[in-house]
């Protein structure tokens, strides 16, 4: 059902009912988060992505939290873009261990007219596979995101990272109005928004609220909202941030789940630090959609096979998508290869 169809979705949220749902008794939070889950959702299934690193370093940005802005020394080499080839291997591997979604991020401000024909062929490769696609790239103008609807990218994660008013702490080269203005551009071209934002950088209550107000009160809601936990990277500026307290990460979801019933709320970056129970409890609050594999962009993420151990202890399954046959699969993967077969598929993208 669409979005702005349905009645039981609201986009009016104020931030007097915000902070009334993240003041409840604990238990009353997760009993009204479960119950509006359960009500669009099987409980016990999850959406398993897989990110890669397209390019990494390097970035322009000066994101505090982020280990691959070029005004940090992080440690962090930067790398050339990816041969499409790679990249398409990789997705092979995710499909193979049970993603459905396969999401890439490149450290771009913007993507520039060298870099797009590649990253389009990217994504028509992965599409070939039957997987799910998705990319991050930085701020997109029109054509672009034409580009990138018409190669048959069916996500594009851009997050709000914070709330209008907390944002201006945290980054101060790209705006507020930018992000929005580039979530415009993709849900004008009919691709589906992930968007969310991360808790643990200083911010308050209100800020969190603010965050997901934002969120909620678009024209329509995010088909995915990553939830990301900070992860401290020595050489950021917010390395030395207090931890989260699990149980304040654990209503973020719940009110997220709340607010955004239809939307596949994530429990994305920070999960490495997450024992089987918080996990646990972050299922029961709403969260079903996770990244899947041994890292996530350039920081560790629990490893595939002990998510798989604890999906069977919780009895939970990973979600499935409809997929076409495998002779169609296999005739467009092979098409893909043909077309890339003579192209030259590798260069420095740090080099424009």
């Amino acid at each position: 059902m669409s979005a702005t169809r349905s009645p039981s979705l609201r986009h009016d949220w104020s931030l007097a009912e915000v902070r009334a749902l993240f003041e409840q008794p604990f238990n009353d939070l997760l009993f009204q988060a479960q119950t509006v889950h359960r009500a669009h959702f099987d409980a016990n299934r999850v959406q398993v992505s897989t990110l890669l690193s397209i390019k990494t370093g390097a970035c322009p940005e000066d994101c505090k939290y982020c280990p691959q802005s070029g005004h940090y020394n992080t440690g962090l080499d930067k790398e050339k873009l990816m041969e499409v080839q790679k990249v398409l291997d990789a997705a092979a591997e995710a499909k193979a261990i049970g993603s459905t979604r396969f999401c890439m991020g490149a450290a771009w401000k913007h993507p520039s007219a060298k870099d797009m024909p590649y990253v389009l062929k990217m994504v028509e490769g992965v599409k070939a596979m039957g997987l799910e696609t998705c990319m991050t790239l930085g701020k997109l103008d029109q054509e672009q995101t034409r580009a990138l609807a018409d190669a048959g990218l069916d996500y594009y994660n851009h997050n709000l990272d914070t709330s209008p008013e907390f944002y201006g702490n945290i980054i101060t080269t790209r705006t507020y109005a930018d992000r929005l203005e580039t979530l415009g551009y993709v849900r004008d071209a009919g691709m589906k928004i992930c968007s969310g934002g991360i808790l643990g950088m200083g911010e308050s209550l209100d800020d969190r609220a603010g965050l997901l107000i934002q969120l909620a009160n678009l024209p329509e809601h995010p088909e995915s909202v990553p939830i990301n936990m900070l992860v401290k990277v020595k050489g950021t500026p917010l390395a030395e941030e207090q931890d989260v307290d699990p149980f304040d990460f654990i209503r973020m979801l719940a009110v997220a789940r709340i607010m955004m019933p239809q939307s596949h709320v994530r429990l994305s970056a920070g999960r490495e630090a997450m024992n089987d129970q918080m996990q646990a409890l972050a299922f029961f609050a709403g969260a079903n959609s996770i990244f899947y594999g041994e890292k996530l962009l350039t920081t560790a993420n629990p490893q595939a096979g002990k998510d798989m151990q604890l999906f069977a202890r919780l009895g939970i399954k990973p979600e499935e998508r409809e997929e076409h046959s495998d002779e169609v699969h296999q005739a467009a993967i092979e098409q893909a290869l043909v077309e890339q077969r003579d192209s030259k598929l590798f260069y420095d993208a740090t080099s424009v």
